[in-house]
C-alpha cells in the first residue's frame, strides 16, 4: 500500500467545511439522552446549512466569477472572503441556531470557531497562510477531548484516532505542497488555543 497515495484522502476527509458536522454528531452522540429526536434533528439541519450547504454554494459562486479556483489549495488573496464568509456564518450560527443554555458545550466549540476564524483572516491580513485543515482537526480533537473528559467518557481510541489524524492531515498538506511546517504549526496552535481557553467556561 503507497501512503503518499492515500494521504491526499485525509485532506478530503477532514476538510474545514466537515469539522462543524463532525463535532456536532459527536456531541449528540454523546448527550443524545438529554434531548428530543426534534432537538437533534432541528440542531443538526441548521448546522448542515450554515457550515457545509451554505458555504458551498457560496464557494461555486466565488469560483464561478473567479474569486477563488481550488477546494483544498486556495491562495492568500482567494482566501479572504470565504474565510470572512465563515465567521459570519458561524456568528449567525451562535445567535440564532446554537443556545447557550441549552447546548453549552456545542455554543462554546462553535465560539471557539469563530475566535479561530477571526485569528486566521488576521493572518491573511498580515500575509501568513495558516493551515485551515489543521485549525479544524485541531478544534475537533479538542472538543473530543473536552467532551470525554466532562462526561467522564473513556474515549482513549478515539482521541488516539484524531491525534494521529493530526499528524496524517498535516503530512497530507506538505505532500500536496500545499503549507509549510511553521503554517501547520500555526494552524494547530489556532485551532486548539481557542478551545482550550473556553474550556474554563464549560469543562
Amino acid at each position: 500500500m503507497d501512503l503518499k497515495k492515500i494521504l491526499p484522502v485525509f485532506s478530503y476527509i477532514f476538510h474545514p467545511i466537515f469539522i462543524s458536522i463532525y463535532g456536532t454528531l459527536f456531541y449528540f452522540l454523546v448527550t443524545r439522552s438529554y434531548f428530543y429526536d426534534s432537538q437533534i434533528y432541528v440542531t443538526l439541519i441548521q448546522v448542515i446549512i450554515l457550515t457545509l450547504l451554505l458555504p458551498l454554494s457560496i464557494y461555486f459562486l466565488f469560483r464561478s466569477l473567479g474569486v477563488v479556483t481550488s477546494f483544498t489549495e486556495a491562495t492568500l488573496k482567494e482566501r479572504q472572503m470565504p474565510i470572512a464568509v465563515q465567521a459570519i456564518l458561524l456568528l449567525v450560527l451562535l445567535k440564532f441556531s446554537v443556545s447557550k443554555e441549552i447546548t453549552t458545550e456545542l455554543f462554546y466549540f462553535f465560539l471557539g470557531g469563530l475566535f479561530s476564524s477571526i485569528l486566521v483572516l488576521t493572518a491573511v491580513i498580515i500575509k501568513f497562510k495558516a493551515s485551515l485543515h489543521m485549525i479544524g482537526i485541531s478544534a475537533l480533537t479538542a472538543f473530543i477531548y473536552g467532551l470525554s473528559s466532562y462526561y467522564q467518557l473513556p474515549f482513549v481510541n478515539l482521541i488516539s484516532f484524531c491525534i494521529v489524524s493530526i499528524g496524517l492531515v498535516a503530512s497530507s498538506r506538505l505532500y500536496m505542497k500545499a503549507h509549510t511546517y511553521p503554517e501547520l504549526l500555526v494552524g494547530i496552535v489556532i485551532g486548539l488555543a481557542p478551545q482550550l481557553f473556553l474550556y474554563r467556561y464549560w469543562l
